[in-house]
């Protein structure tokens, strides 16, 4: 099989299944992808660069779709390299929404192009109407459906697609549904695993909690109201009002990910430490960790943390369900997909960071029983999320791409 993937970062979604078909030495695997660090062994990396930038003269509305098109441009340029060096793929198998596949029907027509779906943009129902304090204006609504023009030309020109969770396909028009099915990436629950008795000590970060009976843990890609960071900082200053011992850590980036910056340049970390009374002796900010410390943190967690606006949903969230984890999650759809309350996690409201203390203090007062729920959340896991069965999954998913490819030629 020769397969080409396209993501502008690497290897994201594809990491697992690029390693797994590179192993094969009847594979030619090529990844396409602007990001110059890392590698995996087997797989020629090839890089691309859109020529410029979306011009801030060219109408907001469109903005976004005019840097589809030049990354899509970029990566048609790169094809056309790999073309006359001979390479050319079987299956291309890209993300959608940033264009990397805008145009690999034009330079690639008999290769089945596949497509990773995250995420369809709806102005309401779902993650831009749901702040009742965060309001759209017509101008916001115009640009939401603008912004799904990338992925509109990748859904009608696509053979076939993957989204992670059925929450996610459901916000694609239901008239390509037939397209899409559902399959999560997976989670490695060996590596994500309990570890009894875990204690945290990052010697890299001077960071030893080895006594520390209460650790509260959050993590996140960046620090944003779309995955309640506000409301999380607020629950931090009530824990460590009502329970002295707690200690809480943050793992992530001091940047937004997801939705509007502040106006004035602030990061909304910086907002909530001015704004709360906070003992800092007890609130450590890691950054991003390497997964082997990142494990650490989820493995001597006493209760995970985790809000999102209905929204992609995190791989954090699994991660820390299959760790064994007792995760207090967001009432909103995503999380519902995974979590029940009282059987495998604990749910509360988005915006009510009282009821999350309420719920931290029922889990750290109740340890015995909640080991109940820990382990039905790494149950969840391993029994419709571990990689080890989703992983054979896709790659016959993809072979019958290949062979539906060799039946009609």
């Amino acid at each position: 099989m020769r397969i080409l993937f396209l993501h502008p970062n690497f290897p994201a979604q594809f990491r697992h299944l690029a390693t797994v078909l590179a192993q094969d030495s009847s594979n030619k695997v090529v990844f396409g992808t602007q990001r110059r660090e890392g590698s995996i062994p087997g797989v020629h990396k090839i890089l691309y660069q859109p020529s410029r930038q979306a011009s801030p003269k060219t109408h907001h509305y469109v903005r976004n779709f005019e840097s589809a098109v030049l990354e899509g441009q970029a990566v048609y340029r790169m094809a056309q390299q790999l073309k006359t060096e001979g390479f050319i793929p079987d299956v291309v198998y890209a993300h959608s929404g940033w264009g990397p596949g805008l145009f690999i029907k034009d330079i690639f027509p008999q290769a089945k192009f596949l497509s990773y779906f995250e995420w369809f943009y709806r102005a309401h129902g779902s993650d831009a109407d749901f702040d009742p304090f965060d309001p759209l204006d017509a101008n916001s609504e115009a640009k939401i459906r603008v912004k799904n023009a990338p992925i509109l030309i990748d859904l009608a020109s696509c053979d076939q697609g993957l989204c992670p969770t059925y929450w996610q396909r459901q916000q694609f028009p239901s008239e390509y549904h037939g397209k899409l099915q559902v399959r999560h990436d997976g989670v490695d629950t060996s590596f994500f695993r309990p570890e009894p008795g875990a204690t945290l000590v990052l010697p890299s970060l001077n960071l030893d909690l080895s006594g520390v009976k209460e650790i509260v843990t959050y993590a996140t890609r960046g620090m944003e109201p779309y995955r309640g960071f506000p409301q999380f900082m607020e629950a931090v200053a009530l824990i460590q009002q009502r329970r002295p011992q707690a200690h809480v850590v943050v793992v992530g980036q001091d940047r937004v990910a997801y939705g509007k910056t502040l106006p004035d340049g602030k990061t909304y970390k910086q907002l909530m430490l001015e704004k709360l009374d906070l003992d800092l002796s007890r609130l450590h900010f890691t950054g991003l960790l390497p997964y082997s410390q990142y494990l650490q943190v989820l493995q001597a967690s006493s209760v995970h943390i985790y809000l999102t606006r209905p929204f992609v949903l995190s791989w954090s969230m699994l991660e820390a369900m299959s760790t064994g984890c007792l995760v207090i999650g967001s009432n909103t759809a995503p999380v519902q997909e995974l979590i029940r309350d009282g059987h495998n996690g604990l749910l509360v409201d988005f915006f009510s960071p009282q009821e999350i203390v309420e719920r931290v203090d029922e889990v750290l007062d109740h340890p015995e029983s909640m080991a109940a729920l820990r382990a039905k959340a790494r149950k969840t896991i391993i029994q419709h999320y571990d990689l080890a069965q989703l992983l054979p999954q896709h790659l016959q998913w993809l072979k019958v791409r290949i062979n539906s490819l060799s039946l009609a030629s």
